[in-house]
């Protein structure tokens, strides 16, 4: 990589007006797409979704989310209302006026993770000793540990002797609460839509298949042809460079590929000529390797100048992206020298500490400066918003 060029940063893009679409009143988009991106032997379901923005004004910027206000799966409703002794037609009336329950509890309520109202009624109606010890420590790691897996079903049935009227059980619970993806489209590129890209999560717990609230609402409900509720999440902390002669690297394994997917399909619509590289990693390179065919054309046309995989399962020892990281790390340091901005998405449990620190050992390590020397040089990047995440 050559040095990087000094010429004039591209004039900044204009602030654009308030939408009137939000997560409160989010625009009902045309799905134009939802196709499984992982293999069919994959131990993930990941999906492309594209969503058709018509003429609702809605715009976004490279680095963005969209925001998705999900449906609850109508089984779960179902069964929810069998525990409940009512009929679905019961009606209910709230803030958004009356309905009925199932209409209720499919549209507007959070029933897959209790609320706190509803775990102090369960624990006073019940008496169930576990719960109101749990609750006596005021111990929310304890707390959250005895909640792991359970659903507002599953605490109903704690107790097949409890009754609650319908009212009253709709009103201990919370609003339903939108979900927000990192966008995987850029809007210079894929012109009129918006993509996300999104792991569907499924389990299986305590004899009851569990899913995610969103994830799934979109992978089983939210067909092409159907339509979507949905908004844009800004996010002016995850921006690519105003100058299109910086370097930029991109770490992002599994999901945490998709602003990188929008970065890239940008950078080559504006021509941009600073480099890109990209760290990318899943499980295995022949099932989950997303997005292979137009990062291929993208090395292919000269936007994706290094592209460096890890894919854990090959082999008989792990491989992640902080490993491809250290054994890059002489180049890695380079073009932070250069000026390269360095983005991080993903999982912030593990894989965005594990880059942290593998970014400090390289830092230290070709730099020649002790660990706090380093730690210096991060925080000095941070400051410059040339280290920046988007992690969850």
């Amino acid at each position: 990589m050559g040095d990087t060029d000094v010429s004039a940063p591209r004039t900044p893009r204009p602030r654009t007006p308030r939408s009137q679409w939000n997560r409160k009143n989010p625009y009902a988009a045309n799905v134009l797409a939802n196709h499984r991106l992982s293999g069919p032997q994959s131990h993930k379901e990941v999906r492309h979704y594209e969503f058709d923005l018509g003429d609702s004004g809605l715009t976004y910027e490279a680095g963005d989310g969209i925001g998705v206000r999900p449906m609850n799966c109508p089984s779960l409703v179902t069964a929810l209302i069998d525990r409940l002794g009512v009929p679905a037609g019961t009606p209910v009336t709230d803030k958004a006026g009356t309905r009925t329950l199932f209409d209720a509890l499919t549209e507007s309520y959070e029933i897959s993770t209790p609320s706190p109202d509803l775990i102090d009624e369960i624990a006073q109606r019940t008496g169930d000793a576990e719960l109101v010890h749990v609750l006596s420590t005021e111990d929310h790691t304890a707390l959250d540990a005895w909640l792991w897996g359970k659903d507002v079903l599953d605490l109903l049935q704690i107790d097949e002797t409890l009754t609650i009227d319908p009212a009253e059980f709709v009103a201990l619970l919370r609003p339903l609460q939108h979900r927000v993806y990192s966008i995987s489209s850029s809007p210079l590129a894929h012109s009129g839509t918006v993509h996300a890209t999104v792991a569907s999560v499924r389990y299986r717990h305590a004899e009851r298949n569990r899913s995610g609230v969103c994830s799934t609402y979109l992978a089983d409900r939210a067909g092409k042809g159907s339509t979507a509720g949905i908004f844009v999440s800004k996010n002016n902390s995850f921006r690519l460079p105003t100058d299109d002669s910086v370097p930029i690297v991109m770490i992002g394994p599994g999901t945490g590929i998709a602003p990188f997917r929008a970065f890239l399909h940008e950078r080559r619509a504006t021509g941009a000529t600073g480099s890109n590289w990209l760290f990318f990693g899943d499980q295995r390179r022949a099932q989950d390797f997303l997005y292979e065919e137009e990062l291929d054309e993208l090395r292919r046309d000269g936007v994706l100048d290094r592209l460096d995989l890890a894919f854990s399962r090959d082999q008989s020892e792990k491989d992640y992206v902080q490993h491809r990281m250290r054994e890059n790390g002489r180049d890695l340091y380079d073009w932070l020298q250069k000026g390269a901005h360095l983005y991080v998405c993903g999982d912030a449990t593990r894989m965005a500490k594990d880059v942290d620190e593998a970014l400090h050992d390289i830092v230290a390590e070709h730099g020649g400066i002790t660990p706090d020397q380093a730690e210096d040089y991060l925080d000095a990047l941070r400051r410059e918003k040339r280290y920046l995440r988007d992690v969850y």
